[in-house]
């Protein structure tokens, strides 16, 4: 008995109902904070234990943080790591490699990131007569992914066409669709059309994975667009044995194809399923859980629930009314100075903004104050050039046709060759209907000039592909040594080379790798580190987090700021021009980031915010007036200020922001040109210039009355 005791123990009865529940259909209604993590992972290690062999169990979550915890947690309640805890994305990056045969791509496939995406694109727009000026790589991007969340390939996307916008848009992305296939590549969407399509339309697949898996579980179902609905659906076909756990007021994806239809109608598709509802908090407060749902009761679209806790009433939820954005992080931060003096740890507090934007002044006010903090951008890591520039290698080793990374390998560091011989390369490479690493092999073994220039390179591919492909920390430094690019940004003789740092860095996660993964060659690290989302990279304790709404889900924290709740923001200005389920997935948004908050909340607002150089007049968002009137105190911090010096920017206060604000040698960030030092301030007329140099940009000159620089020193 005592196998049971400890599964069921410090559950409450409808917990223990669901990690009871065996065989046929489940739906979990979990409200927020009421232990759905943890009926998740004792329903899988109670049906592992009664039922199915771990391998048999497949849990499916959304972040990698997410998989990674659950997993630890059924370890450590004595189940083998052999049960299957994946994302959406990983699995079907695992199971493409497996199938390949039948879902017509090569087991070595190439996940290409955001970025490379983008690149691609522009070349489609390009190779089909276009002006990218014209036909925007973002707007096209947008276009392409929606296309494939709901299984539209290029024909679908043709067919539909009506105008010459959207037949263009279709050719454009039948050009896109062939650039990857030529470079046996996928996209992040690609992992799940091709899955879903496998699965829907190839018998034997979807029968021999249904037998696999005889048990599905799926976290945040409420989260799912169409093409992981049909996955999950044609896994589920042959026992229908799903177990769907999620809460529609808490559904925020829409923008990126989810449909929060799939838990509404979950029991339309199983009438015979049994519900759950998990009403119980143990996160938060009274107070909070009072005005979170006073807040999402004005949403139609859900299922009602009532969420309650045994716990305290807690402090008042705190609205303050703030001057303007400087106000409002300059008493953030003074109040997050007065938790930390009274005994809370900066691991302790975060802050939540709708855009990225919005963090700027915040870091300004914590840096000024000392307080450390981190923001929550796992992606940029891996985004940086010196990173991307070795990865590029280590792609081109694992996929040979993958071009994208071939030609950035050739230019890191510069080797001579240029646009020409690329192009040389490429048009050989679909002349011969071979790989481009085959056409560069065949360039180098000619004669002339362009077989010189490419031979040294040909060969250094050739020795790095002969290197075994585990551990993975051996290729990595070996890319790094024989490339060049080690000595290259060791000579860029940077007193703080962070470069090469970061380089370094990448080292460390393939060590980590090896360490952690007895087995798992380089394309098993490329695939992990193609699949990190902004959530994974957060460091636990030591420093407040910034992030945004988006990339709080999930997460707790004993004390949490949502800034920025007004008209156009939160909500933002989509939504108010929008559907009303726009509005509702906006006033989901807000809720998610206050059921964030354990003890204290503050949500805040500016009277004036700066929008690009120009300080306007804001309104409060609906959403302070969806508060309950019990439990909320408001407070306003708002001073008189000259306003015919408000179009000036950040730097019209002369008493905050002192002619020496910046001088040459200090390091700085821009929002759109990078890292860069201040060479220069030039005073031209009644107007004071900042002069820096970026590396990837060269000189720039800013007003300094007019731009937002990141203080790095």
């Amino acid at each position: 008995m005592w196998v049971m005791n400890d599964l069921l123990e410090n559950l409450t009865e409808p917990q223990r109902e669901a990690v009871l529940h065996v065989e046929g259909p489940l739906l979990v209604l979990a409200g927020a904070g009421s232990g759905k993590t943890r009926v998740i992972t004792r329903r899988a290690v109670h049906i592992a234990r009664t039922a199915a062999r771990p391998e048999e169990v497949l849990a499916i979550t959304f972040t990698n943080k997410a998989a990674g915890e659950m997993r630890e947690r059924i370890i450590g309640l004595g189940v083998s790591g052999r049960m299957w805890v994946y994302t959406f994305h990983s699995l079907c990056a695992r199971l493409l490699r497996e199938y390949s045969y039948a879902a017509g791509i090569k087991a070595n496939y190439t996940i290409v990131d955001q970025a490379d995406r983008r690149t691609l694109i522009r070349q489609a727009i390009e190779e089909c007569g276009l002006s990218a000026d014209n036909w925007q790589p973002r707007a096209m991007e947008a276009r392409i992914s929606e296309a494939k969340n709901r299984l539209a390939g290029p024909a679908v996307l043709e067919e539909e066409s009506y105008d010459f916008t959207t037949k263009t848009a279709a050719k454009i992305y039948a050009r896109y669709q062939m650039l990857l296939e030529e470079q046996q590549a996928c996209d992040f969407d690609d992992l799940l059309m091709r899955m879903a399509i496998l699965v829907r339309e190839n018998a034997e697949v979807r029968e021999d994975l249904s037998r696999r898996f005889r048990y599905l579980l799926i976290d945040e179902y409420q989260d799912t667009n169409h093409a992981q609905y049909v996955i999950a659906s044609q896994l589920a076909s042959g026992h229908r044995n799903i177990c769907a756990t999620g809460d529609p007021d808490q559904s925020i994806y829409a923008w990126r194809g989810a449909d929060i239809q799939n838990i509404l109608d979950f029991e339309s598709d199983y009438p015979d399923a049994a519900v759950v509802r998990l009403e119980q908090n143990f996160r938060s407060t009274g107070t909070i859980l009072a005005a979170a749902s006073s807040l999402i009761s004005h949403n139609t679209r859900r299922k009602h629930k009532d969420l309650w806790t045994s716990g305290e009433v807690g402090a008042a939820v705190r609205v303050w009314t703030c001057e303007d954005e400087r106000i409002e992080a300059r008493h953030i931060a003074d109040d997050i100075c007065e938790r930390l003096e009274g005994g809370a740890e900066p691991g302790d507090i975060a802050i939540f903004y709708r855009i990225n934007a919005l963090s700027r002044v915040l870091e300004d006010a914590l840096r000024s104050r000392h307080v450390p903090y981190q923001i929550a951008r796992g992606i940029e890591f891996y985004g940086r050039k010196e990173i991307k520039d070795v990865l590029a290698y280590l792609r081109a080793i694992e996929n040979p046709a993958d071009e994208t990374a071939l030609f950035r390998a050739m230019g890191a560091p510069a080797r001579g060759i240029g646009r020409v011989t690329m192009e040389k390369i490429r048009l050989l490479a679909r002349e011969k209907g071979v790989t481009v690493s085959a056409a560069l092999d065949e360039l180098a073994a000619g004669k002339g000039a362009a077989a010189k220039k490419v031979a040294d390179f040909a060969r250094l591919m050739a020795t790095l592909r002969a290197m075994p492909k585990r551990p993975v920390q051996a290729i990595v430094e070996a890319v790094l040594r024989e490339s060049g690019l080690e000595a290259s940004l060791l000579g860029e003789g940077e007193i703080d080379n962070e470069p090469l740092a970061n380089a370094y860095e990448l080292v460390n996660a393939a060590k980590q790798f090896d360490q952690e993964d007895a087995e798992g060659v380089l394309a098993d690290w490329l695939q992990q580190i193609s699949l990190v989302s902004d959530a994974d990279s957060l460091a636990e304790g030591g420093t407040v987090t910034l992030m945004t709404l988006h990339t709080a889900k999930g997460l707790e924290y004993p004390i949490v700021y949502v800034v920025g709740l007004e008209e156009g923001l939160l909500p933002h200005r989509r939504a108010l021009d929008g559907h009303e389920s726009e509005l509702e997935e906006e006033r989901r948004l807000c809720f998610v980031g206050m059921t964030r908050a354990k003890q204290h909340l503050t949500l805040t607002h500016a009277r004036y915010r700066m929008v690009r150089g120009i300080t306007e007049r804001t309104m409060a968002s609906r959403f302070l007036r969806e508060l309950p009137s019990e439990g909320v105190e408001r407070s306003s911090f708002e001073t008189e200020r000259d306003r015919s010096t408000a179009h000036l920017g950040r730097f019209n206060d002369e008493g905050d922001h002192p002619a020496g604000d910046y001088y040459p040698g200090q390091r700085v960030r821009h929002d759109e040109y990078g890292e860069g030092e201040v060479i220069a301030i030039e005073p031209r007329g009644r107007t004071v210039y900042v002069k820096i140099y970026f590396r990837d940009f060269g000189h720039r000159a800013f007003a300094r009355e007019h731009v937002a620089l990141y203080v790095m020193d």
